[in-house]
Formats: structure tokens, C-alpha cells, sequence
């Protein structure tokens, strides 16, 4: 038996543990049983490159972050398109039968998903499992990589509190959440934020310049907001992200939190600062949840694998991991409900989505 694995999309805490578990899944289940890596996703599987993954290469992936195989961003869109040589679908599909490959594991996100269904349609024997920092796969309660984000950006917050609360300054923190605000959310609760704003939930410049001026009335000396880097306007949320990074760019806005913070620092005239948290939430080693997460989602793809059970995505639902089609699940998003128990929970205690006045 020969197996692939790769990992695609962006990078997190908790790829390598995976790739351990499925590994030593195998190794101590399967007899004959061939290991490869692949390369930078699936850039490398339309290269047709791999090389051994032996039980000496697993050894330290449990506490070890990014991800050995490295990885690359490949665009679902661009797969079909023809090239020099074929389609970068076609291209795949024929170094998976030249590799001589009985399975796949691919280790993604959403765009990782849709490119696994495909190949999966394709005849191609593939078992996926669910990682983004951003929690937003359909299908899954949660996905590995997610709750060591969430650490990271809470310790971040505590941080930055620190300095803020300090100076009596209202701080914006920009959280990674292109489409989803799960990151922004939890970490936001986590560390106490004041305002949390989210893609799911368009905020109202009037409501956040109220909501700051209420807390400055009530004799509040700082401000702390978390703010998901997709998080949008009221006026803008009909927009495609395209027309409104357009739209922004026209205005000379770098970034919505600056323009955010520049706007809150005008109304209120107190100091106004914004940090944007960036690739530090992608690094480090993966918290303890995460490590048995993957453990567990590893171990359990590769059990699939051995039992012949393909086209088929990993999940947790409840307190259970099991599987999903990747059909299923393709294109598809988990998305913050506005009405859901975690925002109220969140407005509950007093913080605010800057969609109220």
C-alpha cells in the first residue's frame, strides 16, 4: 500500500502532528506500507514530485509547527484552465497513477476541499483533513490549528491591554477572517475585547463612535476592539470583496482597521492606535488540544484508509470524529450565526458588534 500526503493552503499550527499520526497510524497497522510526502500541496503533486516519509522523519512533529511538506497556495479556479501540457487537474490525476498511489491525504482548508472533491471525482482515492485557523469548514465543529490560533491572539490581546490601558488609548487589534469571524470571536471573549467586529455581523460607523463615546462618558480610560481583517461596513456589505478592496484603495485605505482607527481617533479625539497581528497567529507550536485534535483526526484518516473508505473528509461532530463526503462539503463555509448562542452570550456581557446605536 503507498501513500501520499500533502499539505495545502495556508499554513497553522497542527499540519505536522497530523502527518505524524497518519503516519504512525500506518506504520504500525499496515504491513508493506510505502509513506511519501509531497511537496508545496498540490503545486508539487502537478510536478509530479514526493519523497520517503520514514518513521525516523516522524519522530518531533508533535511539538513542531508550519508544516515539513511545506505548502503552497494553489487557486481551485486555476485547476481546469488548460496549459502547456494539459490542465493542472489532468497533470495531477496522471502523477497520482504514476506515483503508484492507493491514497491521498490532503490537509486544507475550503479551497484544499474543492480541489480534493474534484480529484476524487476524478477516480483518484483521496481522504482530507480539516485545517484553518479560521474554523470555517462545513461540516466540522472545529478544525485542528483553530484553538492555538485563538491562544495566540488571546496572549497577543493580553499584550497589547497592557500598553493600552497604560496610555488610555483605544486600540484596535486586526485578527486574521477573511469570511469568517471565529477567530476574531473567541479570542475577542478570551481577552475581555470591548467591540468585536466580524464579516458575519456589518458594523455602523455611528454605532462603534457611540458605543466609544459612551464608555469615554462613563469614565472608561481605554478601548480595547478586535477586529477580523474581513470584517465590513454596513454601506459596503452588499460589495464583493473585490469591489470593496477596490473601492478602499481608491480612498487610500491600506486596511479597514487603520481607516477604523483613524476615524474613531477624529470623532473622539482621544489617542487611537491599531496593530495588525498578521502571520503570528499562523507560527508556533501547537497548544495541547490541538496536539490530541490531530492525533485523533490523523489517526482516524488513516484508519479510514486502510478500511478502503475514500472520497471523504475528517470531522468532529459533538464529542465523535467521523467523516463527512467531500462532495459534500466543497465550497461550502461554517459562518458566525448573528443570532447564535456565541453572540449572545457575547452582547450579553456588554460588547458590543458595532451594528447597534
Amino acid at each position: 500500500m503507498k501513500i501520499g500526503i500533502l499539505t495545502s493552503g495556508g499554513d497553522c499550527a497542527g499540519l505536522n502532528p497530523v502527518i505524524r499520526a497518519i503516519g504512525l497510524y500506518l506504520y504500525n497497522n499496515v504491513k508493506n506500507v510505502e509513506l511519501v510526502g509531497i511537496p508545496e500541496g498540490y503545486a508539487g503533486l502537478i510536478r509530479g514530485e514526493s519523497f520517503p516519509l520514514t518513521c525516523d522523519d516522524l519522530k518531533g512533529l508533535l511539538t513542531l509547527g508550519g508544516t515539513i511538506l511545506r505548502t503552497r497556495r494553489t487557486p481551485f479556479k486555476r485547476m481546469t484552465v488548460m496549459e502547456e501540457g494539459g490542465t493542472r487537474l489532468s497533470k495531477m490525476i496522471a502523477n497520482y497513477k504514476k506515483m503508484g498511489l492507493d491514497c491521498l491525504f490532503t490537509l486544507g482548508g475550503a479551497g484544499t476541499h474543492k480541489t480534493a472533491a474534484l480529484l476524487s471525482m476524478e477516480g483518484c482515492n483521496v481522504i482530507g483533513v480539516p485545517k484553518t485557523i479560521d474554523n470555517d469548514i462545513f461540516g466540522t465543529d472545529v478544525t485542528f490549528g483553530f484553538r492555538t490560533a485563538v491562544e495566540v491572539v488571546t496572549e497577543a490581546f493580553d499584550r497589547i491591554e497592557t500598553t493600552t490601558r497604560s496610555h488610555s488609548r483605544i486600540m484596535l487589534v486586526e485578527v486574521m477572517g477573511n469570511k469568517a469571524g471565529w477567530l476574531t470571536l473567541h479570542s475577542g471573549i478570551a481577552a475581555g475585547a470591548h467591540m468585536i467586529l466580524i464579516p458575519e455581523i456589518p458594523f455602523n460607523l455611528n454605532a462603534v463612535c457611540s458605543f466609544v463615546d459612551a464608555r469615554i462618558a462613563a469614565g472608561e480610560t481605554y478601548t480595547m476592539i478586535a477586529v477580523a481583517e474581513g470584517a465590513t461596513l454596513d454601506t459596503e456589505a452588499k460589495l464583493k470583496r473585490e469591489e470593496r478592496t477596490f473601492a478602499r484603495s481608491a480612498l487610500g485605505e491600506s486596511t479597514i482597521t487603520r481607516h477604523l482607527a483613524e476615524v474613531i481617533g477624529e470623532h473622539t479625539g482621544q489617542e487611537t492606535r491599531h496593530s495588525v497581528l498578521g502571520y503570528l497567529q499562523r507560527g508556533g507550536t501547537p497548544c495541547a488540544f490541538d496536539r490530541l485534535l490531530c492525533t485523533q483526526l490523523g489517526s482516524y484518516a488513516a484508519r479510514l484508509a486502510v478500511e478502503g473508505k475514500f472520497g471523504v473528509t475528517a470531522a468532529v461532530l459533538g464529542n465523535k470524529i467521523t467523516f463527512n463526503a467531500l462532495a459534500d462539503v466543497a465550497g461550502k463555509y461554517k459562518f458566525v450565526d448573528p443570532k447564535g448562542e456565541e453572540v449572545a452570550i457575547a452582547r450579553g456581557i456588554g460588547i458590543s458588534f458595532g451594528d447597534r446605536v
